[in-house]
Formats: C-alpha cells, structure tokens, sequence
C-alpha cells in the first residue's frame, strides 16, 4: 500500500486508534493533520514522530462536536498541507450508565462528540473531496454499535448510527469518487479497556474467538487499507476488527 503524495486528517488522533492511523498512514508515505481536543502535548508527540519520518505533519486543536470548529479544523488541514485526501473520523468519548440513571448531559455528550462530529466533518471535507472527484472518507464505529451493550446505550447508539449515516453518504458521494466505509473494532487495548477490572475483562475474553484483545495498529492497519487505491472498488463497508466476536 501506498498513500505518498495524500493528505489525511484523523479526528482525535492523539492517542489510541486515532494516534495509530496517523502513524500508519504516515509510514505510507501520507502527510497527516492530527486533530486533539485537549491535550497537545500528546499531539505534538504524534506530529514529532511523524516529521522524524520525513512526512509532513500539524497538530490542530478543534473540538469536533461543534460544528464550527469541525469546519475550521477541515479549512486548516488544507491551508496548512494543501489538500485532504483521507479523513479519519476517530474521535469518540463514553459516560457509560443504565438507562435509567443515565443523565441527559450523558446522553448528550457522547451522542454529540461520537455522531454529530462525524456529521459536521464529513459534510466540510466532502466539499473539498467532491470538487476534486477522489477522497477517502473512514469512519470509526463499533461492535457495540451492531450488537449493543448494557450500560452503554448511548454509546452503542452513536456508534450505530455512524454506521447508517455512512451507509447513506456512501450512496450520495460514490458518483464522484468518493468512497465512504466504517471500521467497527471490538474490544482494543485503549484507555477506554483500561478502566475494566479484571472478571469483566474475563468475560469479554471469554466472547472473542481469538481469545485476546486487538491493538490500536490492528485497527490502524484497516483504515490504511481503506485509504489506499487497494479498496477502490469498496464504499458503504464495515469492516470488523474484533477477533472474530461478530460472526
């Protein structure tokens, strides 16, 4: 695979999936826009990494959730690297609770940074994309977004809907080359499976085929695949990455 000479953006790309996908498509050769809400320290790490391979990098502070920001962040990727090629819709948060003692703000909160972003980026990069008739657009779902979870509806919410968003943007934009597809990992070795103990991280083992937990790069090296010209003929997909758990 080879990304030489494309300009990928990836949404909270400052540790876990996000950071690996912006290292990945930086060692094929991408020059990358890594997107952090908060914490630029981390994501001046990523972009030092990726300079140190001679690619081209920027960290761009944008939270994602606000419409007006997503749409800066998109405008600043072009002027600072002059192009968008690939976006990577990655950035995501959970407030896991039972629904009914989950709070509106709970609700709220993961639906606007987990969905609604995907909504605002998307809609400012196919802009750019559609004049150019080529792009890469990936969004970043999961498993509990087809299977659901207990204690995460919000979460499997938003990530479902991703997924039929996708689906339907895939339909509008394949005429102009445009490809749209989903990642749908499983359960990743990411600070969001860093909060389990040790009987619930025993019982999710216990449901994967594989019987182990995924890396970020399994993921990353997915994205990669569906940003390069190898998935040409691929647009409305998902991909699991989740050691089997969906079959």
């Amino acid at each position: 695979m080879n990304l030489s000479g494309k300009v990928a953006l990836i949404t909270g790309a400052s540790r876990g999936i996000g950071r690996a996908c912006a290292i990945k498509m930086a060692e094929l050769g991408a020059d990358v826009a890594v997107n952090y809400s908060s914490n630029r320290a981390l994501a001046e790490e990523v972009v030092k990494q990726i300079l140190n391979m001679g690619r081209k990098a920027v960290a761009i502070q944008a939270d994602v959730s606000k419409q007006k920001e997503a749409e800066d962040m998109v405008k600043r990727t072009i002027e600072a690297l002059g192009s968008l090629d690939i976006l990577v819709n990655n950035a995501g948060v959970t407030r896991d609770a039972l629904l009914i003692r989950m709070k509106e703000e709970e609700w709220s909160r993961v639906l606007d940074t987990n969905l609604n972003s995907v909504f605002y980026t998307t809609k400012a990069a196919s802009k750019y994309m559609m004049k150019k008739r080529q792009g890469r657009i990936i969004n970043i779902s999961s498993v509990v977004g087809v299977a659901g979870n207990a204690g995460q509806a919000n979460y499997a919410a938003s990530k479902a809907g991703i997924i039929g968003f996708s689906k339907s943007v895939a339909k509008e934009l394949a005429q102009r080359n445009v490809l749209v597809n989903v990642i749908a990992p499983g359960f990743i070795e990411t600070d969001m499976t860093d909060v389990l103990n040790e009987q619930q991280r025993d019982a999710i083992l216990s449901a994967i085929p594989l019987r182990r937990y995924g890396k970020p790069m399994d993921v990353a090296k997915a994205a990669a695949f569906l940003a390069s010209d190898e998935s040409s003929y691929l647009t409305g997909q998902v991909i699991y990455v989740d050691g089997g758990m969906n079959m």
